[in-house]
């Protein structure tokens, strides 16, 4: 490759050939593997990828990393496809003495997703003690449930492609005990399934990006099937544990704008500003999460200046908290991000803005379930911010009249 060419599109040529099916040139995945390369692998290959779930993708997927650890990578990808193969446990659940459930990374993830492999672990592993590994503001979504123990293992968003093995080579050495399993719902943590963080035989993967292919449920529900199909557990389902946090007053609506650091989520000024002022308009009160800081918190903050008044207050703190205000909520709203996943796991009635995916079985795989009504406004490329307007209130308008 020419030294004036870009990561970028080294990234977005590998991804081509991937998405064609056509064989791609060795050096530049290991182009990629180096800096200042590292993140446009994980953005735009491994997302890419990943988030269109195609059962042929993930082979790819699998194919480009085991290149990118180095090693014997036609090893590394025959591993991969024995231990994406779903097998029951068929052992003695009351031996077991240690469940480790890895972290998804992503707070939405670890509740549409990992709170339900939690809950199975519970359930079938009565006797044992369940622990979430991952970072500890995740682990807090579930803190206050005693069965779940905490086994940090932070994993680090950016940095050089070895910083990001860090943790899977760790995990190794921590997840190997007697008596113990280890539960990979798909997990950053290893790679996606591709670096060992124990023995095969008490290794149970769940490769969610092909599991149920030709269907159209949610990751929530196939995670169900999942964990129903090799624990036995038929009734698992999604939820959240943290501390509780305090908050008086009336009813309130329960908001944030985070979209993830996905500019593609996003709907276009002065959408988020007219969306809170058609909520104070009917009369409603809210409480919008003002983020991690940065830009989300900048456009919280211009909001909030903008509509002075008692009806509009800004949280800011640690995400477990604002999801225990999100459980007390009359209705939730957002952009399709951890809110909407928490809101759906505690039955709150809520409206999703989904926006931003590369393929309709993203869109499919990611929409919020759960026992509550829910409401999606789905956003087609192109469409006018008013029009997603008139779509998020009218869906508000239909769940409070559904709810008196």
């Amino acid at each position: 490759m020419s030294e004036n060419i870009s990561c970028n599109e080294i990234a977005s040529r590998l991804l081509d050939r991937c998405l064609r099916g056509q064989p791609w040139p060795r050096e530049w995945v290991h182009s990629l593997a180096a800096e200042p390369c590292t993140s446009e692998l994980f953005r735009t290959v491994v997302e890419g990828l990943s988030d269109r779930f195609e059962p042929a993708l993930c082979d790819a997927y699998a194919e480009v990393f085991a290149e990118a650890l180095g090693g014997d990578a036609s090893e590394t990808v025959s591993r991969y496809r024995r231990i994406r193969a779903p097998r029951v446990f068929e052992g003695d659940a009351d031996a077991v003495e240690n469940v480790f459930v890895l972290s998804r990374v992503t707070l939405g993830a670890d509740v549409a997703v990992t709170s339900v492999v939690l809950d199975a672990a519970k359930r079938r592993f009565q006797n044992s003690r369940v622990y979430f590994v991952g970072s500890r503001k995740n682990w807090e979504l579930f803190e206050a449930d005693p069965r779940i123990g905490h086994l940090p293992v932070p994993y680090p968003r950016g940095g050089a492609f070895r910083d990001r093995l860090a943790p899977s080579l760790r995990l190794r050495e921590l997840l190997t005990k007697p008596a113990s399993i280890v539960i990979d719902p798909d997990s950053r943590l290893s790679q996606l399934g591709l670096v060992p963080v124990c023995e095969d035989h008490g290794y149970f993967f769940f490769e969610s990006r092909a599991y149920g292919s030709g269907e159209a449920d949610t990751l929530s529900d196939l995670t169900r099937r999942w964990v129903a199909e090799t624990f036995g557990v038929e009734c698992a389902s999604a939820w959240i544990a943290p501390k509780p946090a305090a908050i008086g007053g009336s009813p309130f609506v329960a908001m944030s704008l985070g979209v993830g650091d996905n500019a593609g989520k996003r709907i276009a000024d002065p959408f988020e500003e007219e969306l809170v002022r058609g909520l104070v308009d009917r009369g409603m009160t809210i409480v919008i999460d003002k983020g991690a800081g940065g830009e989300e918190t900048g456009r919280v903050e211009r909001i909030d200046a903008m509509l002075t008044g008692n009806r509009v207050q800004a949280w800011q703190g640690p995400f477990a908290p604002f999801a225990s205000m999100i459980s007390q909520a009359a209705l939730y709203i957002g952009y399709d991000s951890a809110g909407q996943h928490v809101a759906a796991a505690c039955g709150v009635p809520l409206v999703t803005v989904f926006a931003g995916f590369p393929s309709a079985r993203m869109f499919e795989r990611w929409k919020p379930s759960g026992p509550g009504p829910i409401e999606v406004v789905r956003v087609e490329a192109g469409c006018a911010w008013q029009a997603v307007l008139d779509g998020a209130l009218a869906a508000v308008d239909r769940l409070r009249q559904a709810n008196g």
